[in-house]
């Protein structure tokens, strides 16, 4: 009997063992190790480009003005509908159109701020597109030299561009990353962009804008 009470028990801890191997595994469930490699991937690559940026003293102004910089928000890509409502497609939620092109309600969630903004043509200047890489400072950092046509295609350049909350974009203005900066758990991204749009087109860095986007990329 004691010989059968062993047998039985081996058994059974046997199916047991067996059936926890053969449980399913959860299907859909995200895996937050991949989303960080992502970041993380996206984020050693803005410190490459970091570190082979030009570090040099702000140029001077003399001669800015917008219209240096073009035709504002020109249709750069050709689908019709100027940048100004490219953007605003792109960035806002539940948005509503006259026509193909005019957006004229929606959403926004404030990448500088997280505040929700209700978007309503009778009141458009809530909303503004920022210039993550500021135009007036792009001047003064090596846009002065550059041809108008590749200042234009820098100020419709929509990896420069954003949809934002008017009050952080005005209290931003033309300040680069030392001066100014988005809430915190925005800045591993804010940074990001910044990085890649002056190493695409070549703009240096002052000393204190590139020790700032350093410290914003520990955020990541």
């Amino acid at each position: 009997m004691a010989l059968r009470r062993r047998t039985a028990m081996i058994v059974a801890l046997v199916l047991t063992v067996g059936c926890s191997v053969e449980t399913p595994i959860a299907q859909g469930t995200p895996s937050k190790h991949k989303e960080s490699g992502r970041a993380s991937g996206d984020a050693a690559k803005a410190r490459k480009q970091l570190a082979d940026l030009d570090v040099t003293s702000a140029g001077n102004d003399a001669g800015y003005a917008r219209d240096r910089f073009g035709q504002r928000w020109k249709d750069t890509d050709h689908n019709g509908c100027d940048t100004r409502n490219d953007i605003l497609a792109r960035d806002l939620d539940d948005i509503d159109k006259r026509g193909r092109c005019v957006v004229t309600g929606g959403h926004l969630d404030d990448p500088y701020t997280g505040r929700d903004i209700t978007f309503a043509k009778p009141r458009a200047f809530e909303v503004q597109i920022d210039h993550i890489y500021p135009l007036h400072l792009a001047w003064q950092m090596g846009a002065a030299d550059w041809t108008t046509d590749k200042r234009e295609e820098f100020a419709n350049d929509r990896g420069n561009l954003l949809a934002v909350w008017s009050r952080p974009n005005e209290q931003k203005g033309d300040s680069g990353p030392a001066e100014w900066q988005p809430r915190k758990s925005y800045q591993c991204t804010y940074a990001i962009k910044f990085i890649k749009v002056a190493t695409e087109y070549n703009l240096d860095l002052t000393r204190p804008d590139h020790s700032a986007l350093k410290d914003m990329l520990t955020t990541c």
